[in-house]
């Protein structure tokens, strides 16, 4: 194989094929019925033209790709509105104007909050490249609130399909959307009808302000092509799918709707049969919603969107794009089925106990290359056959046969596993059509071509990728690009040997072959280079040029080149005609890769910081539990606290000073739960779960200017979604309720959203200010008091008094008081201001902390319903001995009459009877 030795300054590869208008490839779709020349930019970059097909165009036919008026009026950030348009395919715009037909253009401001942190999770995934494109559609009449939703994201073949029942919150919707992170939605024009905008539709653009929303007429909103697109283009692996969605009519008409728009955008259609159709029920995980995320800081840090200080941050050190994909997926979305999430415990800790397994996979999966995004363009067919369209397909063999090379050493390596997770995977490697695809393609391809990253490298494994003696014209080609390039080096070394200059033949992509000089130990005559040097850069130590003569040999080299892969080309497609029957297995191949990647990551995980097994009981029980994110910031081992909720004290109330770790330690313990949910081990010493339906938070007090909402209305329309959703099933988190209103009116409601709470048997752990909220515990038996300790102590050469920070719970309420102004101490407010605050706040707190003395027939109450919760516990959960558990019933049976002496001790009968 011709192996050059130039040099190569990397340069961008070209894209694959540029975003232009793409038809499907279904029976109805003609030539006549293909997008019209001028329509070919990519429609999620359209510019702000109006194109009106001309007379001589072909008629449009229902249910085609030419019909234009498939698409509905203007767009703001994508947002079209107005009546159908029946020849008329409107752009989209950045900016704010929403144009009504026969109106004038009006301008309104962007709708909608960007989420606590500034940054919503739309406009970040805008930029890093979203490519996922949505169709929602929702019931009507008797039928609202039926959600029906498909997804496919451009770079992978995957037809994702829902239909679920949601709330008049939508939360599910924008829960889901927030974490496809869609570049484009896609709704019915009746969402937004003569500017009448429904509510799920106005939601969404309030959500979802940086992503176009498009509106689509609804008639191509049909369940019935939607069965056919599915039955046409649905892999035969996966065609189970079409019983599970036959009766599933809106996720049926979305998907029509969803891939009749696809023939617009992409400049190629599917192949039959080539796509992962799956359907996804929103019963299957644990529901997240957007903004529990953002305050978790599951996938974006608060602060700065760009940090690795998140949960997927410290969790993720996958290797493949696949990987990373499928971290996050899991972290947003954790399991529910327990089964499944002991199988990759199990998974994770054959990891961590056998190295050789661990770092024969750690070597294996690295080299893998983005199989969903190879799948993508190896299943999809060009309209036309362009220089472009030729190379990018010749890449992908390449990539192809990259890929296969390496199935068989993740096949070896995977022989000695024992647990039934990596057992599977190891049986679906085992599949032979991995070795047919291979050998049929290295009967073309050279054997020793591989994939390169480097632009030179590359372009040289895709010139010399088909074997000789295939075609005649193609093994001229390239002795003709052979000698061009020796012609090329020959021309740099004589203009060395003329200057006297150290001279060398170098490459990038956007110039071709140029010439590269360093300037160390150099001395230009009269500090210039020779006049025949033109196009000249200046890096740091270096100049590069080219001439005359080497821009005509670049030429006739481009030339060469294009033949070449033209020939390839012709050779790649026959190829790929043989082998596409057998190119599903593919799908198999990246879902074992992903799932091999995020196990290897979860274990790896573990190796960095001392993580725990975790266990599922009905109880929530850690055990000297850590903040991930904290720990991975600070770089050693934070202060720990152990955590105990169970049916019997479902409700934790935590008080202490403000920075005395209240917020993270309840955020610590959510991201603990979810962190056991995916599968993974957790920083702790012990762990126990109850797995949770539901993750609800309410924290921050952050005011929102877009949607003209004060902090106490973000409250109250946060803790109102948790009332109308949270279940018995739930984890709750409410931190600081109440803040943004008067003293009175913040302790009365937080008093009545804790009773209806307590009405549930959801996990609530409950930080607050508000002390008087502490006689909870003395009213309800499964309320439970505890506090962040502080410390007090005196400096030796001033006397004052000094706070220190001991971040450890403790059982009880806090005894600390005026905290808030000793925090207003440590600024430079004048002396006088508190000391005037601290006379104020004693006399109001003489009012509003008298406490009332507990009931003892409470009390007595309270200790028989702890005992009676802890025996029913035992009897579940209990996996002791005889002689363990008889010893903890007797500890059960002193803790009891301890409590009952301490509730009557005037009634010592009561023990005996008892």
């Amino acid at each position: 194989m011709y192996q050059s030795n130039t040099g190569e300054i990397t340069g961008s590869e070209p894209t694959d094929s540029g975003q232009t208008c793409r038809r499907s490839g279904l029976k109805e779709a003609t030539a006549s019925s293909c997008c019209p020349a001028s329509l070919s930019p990519a429609l999620p970059y359209r510019s702000s033209e109006v194109y009106t097909p001309s007379s001589s165009h072909a008629p449009s036919q229902p249910g085609t790709a030419s019909d234009v008026g498939f698409l509905e009026g203007q767009c703001r950030n994508g947002i079209r509105v107005g009546r159908p348009a029946s020849s008329v395919l409107m752009s989209s715009s950045d900016t704010s104007t929403v144009r009504f037909p026969g109106g004038t253009p009006r301008l309104r401001r962007t709708p909608g909050s960007t989420g606590p942190t500034g940054t919503s999770v739309s406009s970040v995934s805008t930029i890093s490249g979203a490519s996922v494109i949505v169709a929602v559609v929702e019931g009507r009449g008797l039928a609202r609130g039926e959600i029906g939703m498909a997804s496919i994201d451009l770079k992978c073949p995957e037809l994702i399909l829902s239909q679920f029942a949601d709330t008049g919150t939508y939360a599910k919707v924008i829960t889901r959307l927030h974490i496809l992170m869609p570049m484009e939605i896609l709704m019915p024009d009746t969402a937004s009808e003569k500017g009448k905008w429904t509510k799920l539709f106005k939601l969404i653009t309030e959500n979802f302000p940086s992503v176009n929303l498009t509106a689509i007429q609804r008639k191509y909103y049909n369940e019935k092509k939607g069965l056919e697109y599915i039955q046409q283009l649905c892999a035969p692996e996966f065609a189970t799918v079409l019983m599970e969605v036959q009766a599933k009519y809106y996720c049926l008409a979305t998907a029509a709707a969803l891939l009749k728009y696809l023939e617009f955008i992409q400049s190629s259609f599917y192949a039959a049969k080539s796509l992962k159709v799956i359907f996804k029920g929103s019963e299957q995980t644990t529901m997240i919603d957007s903004a529990s995320a953002a305050n978790l800081e599951l996938v974006v840090n608060n602060r700065d969107n760009r940090s690795d200080y998140t949960l997927l941050g410290v969790l993720n050190h996958t290797k493949t794009p696949g990987g990373a994909r499928r971290l996050r997926s899991n972290i947003l979305e954790p399991l529910l089925d327990v089964d499944t999430i002991t199988t990759r415990l199990d998974a994770i800790q054959e990891l961590l106990q056998n190295e050789e397994l661990f770092f024969g996979l750690k070597n294996a999966i690295g080299h893998f290359l983005d199989i969903d995004r190879l799948l993508s363009v190896l299943v999809q067919i060009p309209k036309q056959e362009t220089a472009q369209a030729a190379e990018s397909k010749i890449t992908h063999v390449i990539q192809l046969k990259h890929t296969l090379d390496l199935v068989p050493q993740l096949r070896e390596v995977l022989k000695t596993c024992n647990t039934a997770l990596l057992k599977a995977y190891s049986a679906t490697l085992e599949d032979n059509r991995f070795d047919i695809i291979l050998e049929q393609i290295k009967t073309v391809v050279n054997y020793d071509t591989t994939y390169f990253k480097g632009s030179l490298n590359l372009r040289t494994q895709k010139c010399y990728a088909v074997r000789p003696n295939i075609n005649a014209f193609l093994d001229i080609a390239r002795r003709v690009y052979t000698e061009i390039v020796d012609d090329i080096a020959g021309l740099v070394n004589k203009l060395g040997e003329k200057y006297g200059f150290p001279l060398r033949t170098s490459f990038s992509t956007s110039r071709g072959f140029f010439v590269q000089m360093k300037l160390d130990g150099v001395v230009l005559p009269e500090g210039k280079l020779p006049p025949e040097f033109i196009k000249v850069t200046k890096q740091k130590n270096s100049y590069g040029f080219t001439t005359a003569d080497l821009i005509k040999m670049n030429g006739r080299c481009d030339e060469a080149l294009r033949e070449i892969f033209h020939m390839s080309y012709v050779v790649i497609c026959q190829l790929l005609t043989t082998i596409h029957e057998h190119i599903h297995c593919l799908y198999k191949l990246s879902d074992t890769v992903s799932m091999l990647d995020m196990l290897l990551s979860l274990a790896n995980a573990c190796t960095i910081s001392d993580y725990v097994r975790p266990e599922f009981t009905d109880t929530l029980a850690i055990k000297q539990g850590r903040h991930p994110i904290l720990e991975r910031m600070a770089r050693q081992q934070p202060v720990s606290n152990n955590t105990y909720i169970s049916e019997g004290s479902n409700f934790v109330i935590v008080t202490g000073p403000n920075m005395s770790g209240k917020s993270t330690y309840l955020k610590q313990v959510a991201l603990c739960q979810i962190m056991a949910q995916i599968g993974s081990f957790v920083p702790a010493e012990y762990a126990s779960f109850r797995i949770a339906d539901q993750i609800f938070t309410r924290i921050g007090v952050d005011d929102d200017f877009e949607t003209n909402s004060s902090t106490f209305m973000l409250e109250m329309k946060e803790i109102s979604y948790i009332i109308h959703n949270a279940s018995d099933r739930s984890l709750t988190i409410i931190d600081e309720l109440g803040r943004g209103t008067s003293a009175e009116e913040g302790i009365g409601i937080c008093h009545s959203v804790c009773e209806f709470l307590l009405g549930l048997k959801a996990f609530t752990l409950f930080a607050t200010h508000f002390l008087e909220l502490c006689q909870l515990e003395s009213l309800y038996p499964n309320v439970e008091n505890q506090h962040m300790e502080v410390e007090h102590t005196r400096n030796r050469d001033s006397g004052a008094e000094q706070v220190v920070y001991t971040y450890l719970l403790s059982r009880g309420c806090s005894d600390e008081r005026q905290y808030g102004l000793r925090a207003a101490e440590i600024t430079s407010l004048p002396p006088s201001i508190i000391q005037e605050a601290k006379l104020v706040a004693c006399k109001v707190s003489q009012q509003l902390l008298a406490k009332r003395p507990a009931d003892p027939e409470t009390q007595r109450q309270r200790a028989v319903y702890h005992l009676a919760t802890r025996l029913l516990q035992t009897a579940r959960n209990s996996r002791l001995d005889p002689e363990s558990l008889r010893m903890y019933l007797k500890g059960l049976k002193k803790q009891y009459e301890a409590e009952l002496q301490t509730a009557a001790p005037a009634r010592p009968t009561d023990t005996e009877e008892e």
